[in-house]
Parts: C-alpha cells; sequence; structure tokens
C-alpha cells in the first residue's frame, strides 16, 4: 500500500475574525495620504494627519494574477472615521474585465456597499454581520464604514477580473454616501 502524503496549506482562515494566516497572505495599507481625490473635500482632508489609517485589505492569490478559472480571496477593514461629510470607505472599483463578478460578506460592524453601473446609477446595500453581498459584472463597488467600530468584510473574486481604480478616480461614483442629520444618505454627486 502506498501512502500519499497529506499537506498542510498554507493559509489559514480564521472564521471568527475573518484574519487571514500565512506567509502567502500580503497586505496593504491605505492611509489618509493615499486617499487623494477620493473625498468630496480635500480641503477636509488636507486637515487630518496625513498617516491615520483609513482602511487595511488582506490578500490571498493561490494563482498568478490574470489566470484564468482561478480565485482571489481577501478581507478588508475600514475603520470608523470621516472625511468631512462622508465616511471612510475604499477607494472603488470596476473590473478590468468588466463582466467579472464578486462576492463580500460582512463579519463585523456596519457600513454601506456603493453599487454604481456602466450608465452611472449608483445604489446601496447594508452591510452587517452575515450579509452576504453578490457584485454583478459591470458594476463598480465601494465600501463605507457607517458605524463607530471596524468595518470588516471578506471578498472572493476571479484571478483574471483585475481593477479599474483610474475610471473611478477620474469620474467617481454616480452618488456618494454622506452624512446628512446624523444617517448615512446617498446623494448624487
Amino acid at each position: 500500500m502506498e501512502k500519499v502524503a497529506i499537506d498542510h496549506p498554507g493559509v489559514k482562515f480564521l472564521s471568527n475574525t475573518g484574519e487571514l494566516q500565512g506567509e502567502p497572505v500580503q497586505q496593504s495599507f491605505r492611509r489618509i495620504k493615499d486617499m487623494a481625490g477620493v473625498f468630496v473635500s480635500e480641503e477636509a482632508r488636507d486637515k487630518m494627519d496625513p498617516e491615520q489609517l483609513v482602511y487595511e485589505v488582506q490578500l490571498y492569490f493561490p494563482v498568478q494574477d490574470g489566470t484564468n478559472g482561478g480565485l482571489f480571496f481577501g478581507n478588508t477593514t475600514i475603520y470608523p472615521g470621516r472625511v468631512g461629510q462622508e465616511y471612510f470607505m475604499t477607494k472603488g472599483h470596476f473590473h478590468a474585465i468588466r463582466d467579472r463578478a464578486e462576492y463580500y460578506w460582512c463579519m463585523e460592524g456596519e457600513g454601506v456597499l456603493i453599487l454604481m453601473d456602466e450608465n452611472r446609477n449608483t445604489r446601496g446595500e447594508k452591510m452587517t454581520p452575515g450579509s452576504l453581498h453578490y457584485i454583478p459584472g459591470k458594476i463598480a463597488h465601494r465600501v463605507a464604514n457607517t458605524g463607530s467600530n471596524r468595518l470588516r468584510f471578506g471578498a472572493c473574486w476571479p484571478s483574471d477580473a483585475g481593477h479599474d481604480y483610474e475610471s473611478i478616480a477620474r469620474e467617481g461614483f454616480g452618488a456618494r454616501l454622506m452624512v446628512v442629520n446624523e444617517v448615512p444618505t446617498l446623494v448624487k454627486s
């Protein structure tokens, strides 16, 4: 009888926190200084500590970027805060291959997933622990933390999807999530 090795995976997913652990896990950090042009009030952003952490991302790429049929996995933690009347949020993107979809699921905190189609129609979905969000292809997406604690959500997307941050940086979303009478409100841009 021939023995076959049983390997340990290189990455661990801690289901109680959503954290990824292991050598292949990559991390990136976005601070106030990295968010030029994202918020409507550059004046308010310029007055903030440039080193203040807005969000961090953990990424696991088990296959090479661009691999057809592969999947990437990660999580994002957005910290509570505001720039002017806007909540801390991710930069947002379309996928470079526009028809690629993605899943988000909320593990901690509260926020809003902001979705925009190619005609700039924008809507939001509340994110709370346990909520699952399907993001169809051809939809730009970003997330804002509307709570007083950190917001952590997971993501899974095709490894060939790519990211188009440039069109969002150039044109923005069709609406912005603003604080109006202390209520998160989508306001047309």
